[in-house]
């Protein structure tokens, strides 16, 4: 990872003051007030004017990387400890946790700016969440948004060193493994608003329940301001009944007692419309430019966000009508006659389900083909991952799929549950070993026709785009 520091540059003098570190040069008399410019963690991405931040692990010691660093000109770096090189100079902090370091130094710099921010988590509809609210808020600030992976312990901090000095209002994406992690990055922003989306199954290897969860969830409150604002999915019983004393959380929903609610929810092809109530007012005709329930979820929460920061109607869905999808999520394109809605960023129960309904959906307009969809492993299920594999093929069958293909030994218990479904046997090709996507590449060029609509998604350790990428460099054989 490595970033560009948003205000043109800190000092090695000031990061030691920052995290309480000892700052002392190695090999040689060295600036002890060296500018960085740039904070990397990957001696490979390491240069003239950037930190490196060494890091331990238990298969990777970033400190074994340090001569490779400064080789490469790099005169600064934050460590736990003074690896014994004899023929490098530089000046380096030694602190005795190099990633809380970081989060240190992030919440100093973060405090030097005068901006609100938003902070989001939940299992699932976080990255989309984030872009919609970021769409929303872009009609009338000057906005930062977490970009890629930048959401956990290690990114989210170097997100908010990469601040602007011009940032108004920055929109911080938090994602988690496992508990402490949330509160820590909260602590480290202290949002102004903070976004709960949802409560899934991801995680359950580690958490072990959906309350497990919901608690390490909800850790976004301990940062959160004085007087700050709470958003919750108010159609999800456990953060209906969750207590946070001191905050009333704003409800956003589809159910008739949320504060901010949706109606009337209309789909189209690549579009959903519906109505927005909220304050004793309706909102009539509002549109988002991607198909599904859980994107109105997501929008609904960015319209909740633009009221909160004063926004007002007309600008809020300008900025919802300007959202566009990230990465590999609800891309939907043709490959020859054949529809494909590519979602292969990752995936979840909830968001599988999602996805189905959405490939629903867009088959049943299309109005030809069948149904057919590539599902792959989701991981970090635990013990219960069969049954929830399983549940996924009972769900595609129940919604009218009728050619799946699965990927990865996991997921060939979605095609049991299909087959439960009543789904045929000879429609169902299975491929157990995702270092092989052109097997199902194959599978796919010989049953796939005209008219079908399909849907690829699975985690994203299995790399379900290499099927596609397959599909459309041998797009010719597909049957007319």
């Amino acid at each position: 990872m490595k970033v560009n520091v948003g205000c043109n540059g800190l000092t090695m003098t000031e990061l030691a003051q920052i995290c309480g570190g000892m700052l002392c040069c190695v090999g040689g008399e060295v600036n002890r007030d060296m500018p960085f410019r740039y904070v990397c963690t990957d001696s490979r991405e390491a240069e003239a004017g950037s930190l490196f931040v060494a890091l331990g692990g238990e298969r990777v010691d970033g400190h074994d990387y340090i001569g490779a660093a400064v080789s490469s000109g790099n005169e600064c770096v934050l460590c736990e400890r003074i690896p014994d090189i004899s023929d490098k100079k530089y000046v380096a902090v030694v602190v005795d946790d190099s990633l809380k370091a970081i989060g240190e130094l992030a919440k100093a710099y973060d405090r030097r700016l005068h901006h609100r921010k938003v902070a989001i988590t939940g299992s699932v509809g976080k990255t989309t969440t984030k872009e919609f609210v970021a769409a929303v808020l872009a009609e009338g600030f000057r906005v930062h948004k977490t970009e890629g992976n930048y959401n956990s312990t290690l990114g989210m901090p170097l997100s908010l060193l990469s601040l602007r000095n011009d940032t108004e209002v920055s929109v911080l994406e938090m994602g988690m493994s496992n508990f402490g992690e949330i509160e820590y990055m909260s602590r480290i922003a202290e949002p102004d608003i903070a976004i709960v989306t949802n409560i899934g199954s991801s995680h359950m290897e580690y958490l072990g329940s959906r309350e497990n969860i919901c608690h390490a969830k909800m850790e976004i409150v301990k940062g959160l301001k004085q007087g700050g604002t709470l958003l919750l999915n108010g159609d999800e019983p456990m953060l209906r009944a969750y207590l946070t004393p001191g905050v009333r959380p704003i409800f956003v929903g589809i159910q008739s007692d949320c504060d901010f609610r949706a109606v009337n929810i209309r789909e189209g092809i690549g579009r959903t419309v519906f109505d927005v109530c909220y304050g004793g007012k309706t909102v009539h005709n509002v549109v988002i430019p991607t198909m599904g329930r859980h994107n109105v979820y997501a929008a609904l929460f960015a319209y909740a966000v633009g009221v909160r920061m004063n926004l007002d109607d007309q600008c809020i869905i300008d900025g919802l009508n300007h959202y566009r999808p990230v990465g590999m999520r609800q891309n939907i394109y043709n490959i020859g006659d054949i529809t494909v809605i590519e979602d292969c960023y990752n995936a979840s129960p909830e968001s599988m389900r999602a996805a189905i309904n959405v490939l629903e959906s867009l088959s049943g307009q299309m109005r030809a083909g069948r149904m057919a969809a590539v599902l792959g492993d989701m991981y970090e299920l635990g013990e219960n991952g069969d049954r929830f594999h399983e549940d996924i093929g009972l769900y595609f069958a129940a919604r009218g799929g009728s050619m799946l293909y699965t990927f990865g030994q996991a997921a060939e218990q979605i095609a049991v549950g299909a087959i439960l479904g009543g789904i045929d046997p000879e429609n169902i090709y299975r491929n157990g070993d995702t270092k092989n996507p052109w097997l199902s590449g194959e599978m796919l060029l010989h049953s796939l026709r005209a008219g079908d609509t399909l849907l690829v998604k699975a985690s994203r350790g299995a790399a379900a785009e290499r099927i596609l990428n397959y599909l459309k460099e041998n797009a010719d054989r597909l049957r007319k």
